[in-house]
């Protein structure tokens, strides 16, 4: 059976707590040692940590720390995508201020105010006046054929609107969303 993962295209230090936060409060599992400014783990490292992993979902974090073009995050997500034991069922496509980075269209996307909307947010989460999501580890999501990607602002910041101390809401609204695509309880 494989294993059934998320990924979450960012890695640092208040991103990694959000990110334990709001998938302890799914119940799922967060491979804590993905994350990183960037990914310090190789693809090969985190498969395995994530075969020994109990529990569904499991969330991992990559992270290219605004490298433009292919960087260690994209390889990591390239890796696990084609892993034959693990599945990806979606992705939290980060918005960050990475130049020379290219776009990418999200299924849908969550505010920093908790609605969902069809385009793209910006990194603080806020309505883009584009389609496409900008950040610096989103750009092989589409070339690799990840279904249910979610746009949002930089987890765990967002003008403190998904504030740890809050609950990492917004977080947890769009792991949700996740999970609700691919009829989880």
């Amino acid at each position: 059976m494989k294993k059934k993962i998320i990924i979450v295209t960012d890695g640092d230090n208040v991103a990694k707590r959000a990110v334990e936060r709001a998938t302890e409060q799914l119940g799922g599992r967060c491979i804590s040692a993905s994350h990183g400014n960037p990914t310090k783990l190789t693809g090969p490292q985190i498969a395995s940590l994530i075969e020994k992993s109990k529990g569904d979902p499991i969330v991992v974090m990559v992270d290219d720390r605004g490298q433009a073009g292919e960087g260690r995050g994209e390889r990591v997500t390239e890796y696990l995508v084609n892993h034959t034991d693990i599945e990806v069922i979606g992705a939290l496509a980060v918005a960050s201020n990475s130049p020379y980075v290219e776009g990418i269209t999200p299924d849908v996307s969550i505010t920093n105010q908790g609605n969902i909307i069809d385009g793209a947010v910006d990194k603080d989460g806020q309505p883009a006046n584009e389609e496409l999501i900008f950040g610096d580890t989103v750009e092989n999501l589409e070339l690799l054929g990840v279904e249910h990607v979610i746009g949002i602002g930089d987890i765990g910041k967002m003008c403190g609107k998904d504030d740890l101390r809050k609950g990492v809401p917004i977080t947890l609204k769009a792991l949700k969303e996740i999970l609700s695509r691919n009829n989880y309880n």
